[in-house]
């Protein structure tokens, strides 16, 4: 999710640069350097300006054995200026070739920055393709507060995950939540192994050196924090939903008889979903249950929710399922949105049980406000720490006033404007958004003007307020 600038450049550099483009291009520069970041509240350098990608084909190669990532990204994009180099975000690896629409450019790294200079000018407007060769042993990341993320290699197998930024550990991109694309991701990995990623399995296939290709697709907009790929010696199962939605979970065996029982109502939730929510965004849902110690957390990544170990409980899957509608169809603009993204899938989490014979979401209410655990174990929390709207830094954007005030502000909303006119909204914000992006600020004024209610106390004590709300 990084975005860059480009390097400084000594005067004779500069100068030597400008004589190789303007004999490219047959003219003086077109274009200009893309930007090297989005200036994200949290992130800064996530992302890359200049375009938005249409496309990601990954073509990745990975054996355990070695933990060696061999990939190609073929990146489709749309120039949104003339650019005379853009910037891609890619940590670690090796760079072995990159192209712009089929010529050689060249390109140089700096940190986490991949900037290329296609051999002309690209046009504002103009459609290209960047395709990067790339290889080396991947490197988790260490996020700010304290987690691991990126390309995790475990003792038979691996898993990509990349929120924040983290998906910039196996394959080059513009890691911001801001630019979503479409996803065909193929990965090769020895026969024996199971490889899943995002969307729809499109083929599995023997290949040469006792090797299996399985090819993924995803149509679907999606944030390239939500992508994964997974390596391991897991065991699928398949299904349908009632209303037709695929259902595909990889598990690993040893995690496989304790998952049994957490896993078993997806398809009840899916459709339970739809009737709460709108219809499911996706054509494909699922889970991967990886074995347990692999991560620390689960991650809500698109279609298949990735577990830490054989889920806990079924609100786990709960939440990581609401997040298909909040967070992965409506996806955050910067990271400082990330409660629209939390408060939501808890705020899920309060329905399902208001809805099968657990606490009300006003029981949950009520609960987090007097500190009662033996109804909701986040009263515990320190949820008040800081208003959901305005973490104080990214170390932050997960902590629990993200998560429990964020569902608190909508409960709010709930009590202000009546029950019609608040699940028609939730309906309607999930629908009139889909497969888009949205800000905290787009949220506030799409509640007043949906509800018709006047919400200025809402937003100024749950959720822009210093105090703890009473």
């Amino acid at each position: 999710m990084d975005r860059r600038a480009l390097p400084r450049l000594a005067a004779p550099a500069v100068a030597a640069l400008l004589a190789v483009t303007t004999a490219c291009t047959g003219g003086p520069v077109q274009g200009r350097p893309g930007a090297a970041g989005l200036r994200d509240p949290y992130f800064p350098k996530a992302g890359n300006g200049g375009y938005q990608v249409e496309h990601y084909a990954l073509d990745l190669d990975y054996d355990p054995a070695d933990g060696v990532l061999h990939g190609t990204a073929v990146i489709t994009a749309h120039a949104e200026q003339g650019l005379s180099s853009f910037n891609l975000d890619l940590s670690g690896l090796r760079v072995e070739d990159v192209s712009v629409d089929g010529e050689a450019a060249r390109f140089n790294r700096t940190g986490n920055e991949l900037t290329v200079r296609p051999a002309d000018d690209l046009k504002k407007g103009q459609v290209f393709r960047t395709e990067v060769g790339y290889s080396g042993r991947p490197r988790a990341l260490t996020d700010a507060d304290g987690s691991k993320e990126g390309w995790i290699a475990g003792e038979d197998g691996a898993v990509g995950v990349g929120e924040p930024v983290g998906s910039m550990t196996w394959f080059p991109g513009n890691h911001h939540p801001s630019d979503k694309a479409a996803y065909d991701i193929t990965i090769n990995v020895p026969h024996g192994y199971e490889a899943v990623s995002n969307g729809e399995l499109k083929s599995r296939v023997e290949v040469a050196d006792g090797r299996t290709q399985f090819a993924w697709h995803n149509p679907e907009p999606m944030a390239s924090y939500l992508a994964t790929a997974v390596v391991g010696p897991y065991k699928v199962t398949t299904g349908r939903t009632p209303s037709g939605v695929a259902l595909y979970n990889a598990v690993s065996p040893q995690e496989a008889a304790a998952s049994e029982s957490s896993l078993a109502r997806q398809s009840e939730m899916l459709e339970w979903g739809g009737r709460r929510f709108g219809p499911y965004p996706f054509g494909t849902a699922g889970a991967v249950v990886l074995p347990a110690g692999t991560l620390d957390y689960a991650l809500e990544t698109q279609t298949k929710p990735v577990y830490p170990g054989a889920p806990g409980d079924e609100a786990l899957v709960l939440h990581e399922l609401a997040h298909q509608w909040f967070g992965n169809s409506v996806s955050p603009k910067t990271w400082k949105d990330m409660w629209l993204n939390e408060g939501f899938a808890t705020y899920a989490e309060w329905l399902w049980d208001e809805d099968h014979g657990g606490p009300t979401a006003q029981e949950h209410f009520d609960a987090l406000l007097s500190g009662d655990t033996d109804v909701d174990a986040a009263a515990e929390s320190d949820w008040a720490a800081f208003p959901p709207a305005d973490p104080p830094g990214p170390e932050d954007i997960s902590a629990s006033p993200v998560y429990q005030r964020g569902a608190m502000v909508l409960h709010r909303i709930r009590q202000e404007v009546g029950d019609e006119k608040f699940f028609a909204l939730v309906r309607g914000w999930a629908t009139d958004h889909r497969h888009g992006n949205a800000s905290t600020a787009d949220f506030t004024a799409y509640a007043q003007e949906r509800t018709g209610h006047d919400l200025e106390k809402v937003w100024d004590v749950w959720l822009y307020g210093e105090a703890r709300p009473k």
